[in-house]
Order: structure tokens, then sequence, then C-alpha cells
């Protein structure tokens, strides 16, 4: 039996108390930390009430001590590094390790106490976002508590009243804070493991940054020209996949602290909205959706069954959303003729190709210099070429008969011959066309006119 140490190690979270002296660590819950960007699918608990844990994408879930009937948890904000994709990372802020940190998983009626350590350069607090608590311990600094200065620890503590998906973040200097990437994601299970059961259990959060190309840091003024829209602080090609076995019962809880909507869209299948953070949805008022649109601060539970085998996006629907490191200013060049303007940059240039004038999707598949720390707007490899995505983009892949806790990438989906498009190679028709409208009337009828207006300026909203 692999030991609850063990399974971090292999995980690559680290257990240690190097925040405390010998002293300080007979008080204070071990501190457990992360490195890399893999899923961690979390052991069942060791000890207090059963429940079936959640997957945090590219995340895990922090261990707890028992101390007489109290769950210890030990949170430290620190600056972090993550890898946003392969070939990109960030200078962030983070919990334990990494951005988001470590998924908070108790029992609705466990007595929770959080111990939470500073090592940012400025004060702290967290917002335990959808939890009802006394007052005092919710998290808002100046109003119910004064900040935690940097290398101080504060004590919450309070009673998990009722099941259910939220979130933790800051609500100190929250504009910088969440900002560089300090969030997570709670999750209450209910007091009965049998009750809202599913199969499969993922838990996202919706993030948003803007890293100037060869940067690491992201500018923390920016208010909607995000240039990398992320799940959990990672962005496609760079997100899990969610894995399930066909016929299973699939839940993704969803938690968005972005500043606008998403509208979440699933292919293949449709989904039943069946929670948010402010609790479960009775099963008569529940409805089915293929995108269900996620506002700035909320948590929503998406349900399907998985039982139609193969390689299924889950992404946002705004197309902005789905690249990576966008150039707002970049005008369109499609239908513009570049032929001239090439011919004479490339006796300056010798490698300059013109680009955009058939629109952006070659760009995904050109092998072209980018600087150091940046991403290709899109270009994941798929079975069939360059996926034309990127940021909030993932793929639920759904296998034949794969083992209840198997969440290992099973790779790309094997279509059964004749289930792909295939070229048409007969002869291909002039098209019908409708017949052009007659005249105008000689007696003067007026025909119709359109008057255009070139516009006078462009804004992003």
């Amino acid at each position: 039996m692999i030991s609850r140490r063990d399974f971090f190690k292999g995980a690559g979270i680290a257990v240690g108390a190097g925040l405390v002296s010998r002293a300080g660590a007979a008080t204070l819950p071990e501190l457990v930390t992360a490195e890399g960007a893999g899923t961690s699918p979390p052991p069942l608990p060791p000890n207090g009430r059963p429940y079936y844990p959640v997957v945090t994408l590219n995340g895990w879930s922090l261990p707890w001590r028992m101390n007489n009937g109290v769950k210890e948890f030990h949170l430290v904000a620190e600056p972090v590094v993550r890898e946003l994709a392969p070939g990109m990372k960030a200078n962030l802020w983070g919990y334990n390790g990494q951005s988001p940190g470590p998924t908070i998983e108790v029992v609705e009626g466990d007595r929770v106490r959080i111990f939470v350590t500073n090592r940012l350069p400025e004060h702290h607090s967290i917002h335990w976002h959808g939890q009802r608590l006394p007052s005092g311990m919710d998290g808002v600094t100046g109003l119910t508590q004064p900040g935690i200065p940097s290398g101080k620890t504060f004590v919450y503590e309070f009673t998990a009243q009722r099941a259910g998906t939220f979130m933790y973040h800051p609500h100190a200097d929250e504009m910088v804070q969440m900002g560089m990437g300090l969030m997570g994601f709670w999750v209450t299970h209910p007091k009965n493991p049998a009750e809202h059961r599913v199969d499969r259990d993922y838990a996202m959060l919706l993030s948003a940054y803007d890293i100037d190309p060869g940067s690491y840091t992201p500018r923390v003024n920016t208010m909607l020209d995000f240039n990398l829209w992320a799940i959990n602080s990672r962005v496609f090609p760079g997100v899990a996949p969610m894995v399930a076995s066909r016929g299973d019962r699939v839940r993704i809880r969803v938690g968005n602290l972005t500043m606008t909507n998403h509208p979440m869209h699933l292919h293949g299948f449709s989904m039943e909205v069946t929670g948010t953070d402010g609790g479960w949805i009775p099963r008569t008022a529940r409805w089915p959706e293929t995108v269900v649109d996620i506002g700035v601060g909320q948590m929503r539970n998406l349900e399907f069954v998985a039982d139609v085998p193969g390689d299924w996006a889950f992404h946002c629907h705004k197309s902005h959303h789905t690249m990576n490191a966008m150039g707002h200013k970049v005008p369109t060049m499609i239908g513009v003729k570049q032929d001239d303007i090439a011919g004479k940059v490339g006796k300056l240039v010798p490698d300059y190709m013109a680009m955009g004038d058939k629109g952006m999707a070659d760009m995904g598949t050109m092998q072209m210099p980018i600087p150091d720390n940046t991403l290709p707007m899109m270009g994941g490899e798929g079975p069939f070429g360059s996926v034309d995505m990127g940021g909030m983009f993932t793929v639920v892949k759904v296998r034949e008969g794969l083992g209840r806790n198997d969440y290992r990438d099973p790779g790309w989906y094997q279509h059964p011959k004749g289930t792909v498009p295939w070229e048409w190679t007969g002869e291909v028709p002039d098209p019908a066309r409708a017949p052009a409208p007659a005249p105008a009337a000689a007696s003067g009828t007026p025909g119709i006119e359109l008057n255009v207006r070139k516009p006078q300026g462009h804004g992003h909203h």
C-alpha cells in the first residue's frame, strides 16, 4: 500500500515544515507544496467522514491533519512560477507552490481550521467565497479583519455548514493579488456520500492574464484586453484532458475569477446545470444546455453522461478566449494583395513572408521564430494536424472500459472506419443561382440605396 506521504512525493508534491521551527511544527499542520503542472488524482480521505474526492485539472487537493476533531489545513501565500503551457512560464502569486492553490475538500458539518501564512511582500487575507460563517471569518481586509502582515500567520476557523462548490481568494489589494493568480477551489461534500454521486468529478477555475511576449509577469492593471485565457492557470495545449469511461456520469465544477463572462460549450453531449455556489438545484428545476454562461464570480456544476466514445472539445465560446498571446492591434489583412510589398521587404529581410491575407489558420502550422517565453496564438497538435485553438480549451476523452480511478491520458481517439469526413473526388456541379432582381420600373419607383459610413473609432468592450 502506498502511504500518504509517498503518494504526494510521487505526484510532485513535497511535504515539509520549512516555514517553522521544530517547536512551531508541533502546533502548525505540515506544509505541503507542489511542483509541476500534472493532474494529481487525490487519494480517498485517510480519516474523518468519507467522501468521493474531486480531480483538479493540472492541480491537486490539500491534505489535512485531525486535531481533536478539527480538520486543520496550512495555506501559504507566496510568489510562484507557473508553467502556462510547454514553452511559457509566468511569475505569479499563489498558494503552496501553485496557482491556483490546492483544492480544499471537507464534508458538510466539519469543523475546519486553516492556518494562513503570508510570504507575499504585502499584507494579505482570504475570503471564503460562498461560505456561511461568522462575519469576522469572512476575510475582508479592514472590514472584518486586519490584513495579515508579511511573514505572519493568521488562523481562520468555522464550520462547513452546507455542501456545495466554492472557492477562496484574497480581499486584500484584490486587483493585484487576484490578477497575479491568488485563488483556489473549495468543495464541501455532502454528509451522505451517495448524495449527488457521480463517477468523475472535475474542478477548474477560469482566470486571465495579460503577459507581453518575452515577459514573465502579468500586467495587473489590465481590465479587458487580456491575451491569455486560462483553465487552472494553464492554456491549451497545456490543459490536461478530462477522462471518462463510457457510461460515466461526469461533473465539471467551474468557477470564474476573470473580469468577463464565459459561455462554456461542451461538444457531443448536453449538460445539466445541477448546482451553483448558492446551492444544489432540485432535480425538477434543472435544465439541459450545451453552452452554459458563467458570470464573473460565479460557480456552476455541469453534469452529463459520457455515453459516446471520442475526443470532445470543452471550451469558452468567445473566439478570442481560445487563442494564446493575441495581438489586439494586428490589422485584418484578408483579401489584401501583398505581393509587391512582400517582394520589396524580402530584399531587406530574406525570410519575410506575407501573412493573414487568406485568414489566420496557417499561422498555427508555421514554424516561425517567436520571442522567448511566449506561445503561438494556436497550434496544439492533434491527430489530424494543428488544432486551431489555444487558451480556454481542453478535451473530454471518453473511452470504453477505463478503470474507476484511471485518469491517465489515453491518447487520441481511434475513429471507426467511416466516421471521419472524407474527400469527395467526383464532379462538383456549378451552384444554382437565384435570378437577378428586375430593374426599377420606368415610372420612377426608387430602388434600394445603401449609405455606408466608415467607422470613426474602435474599442474593446
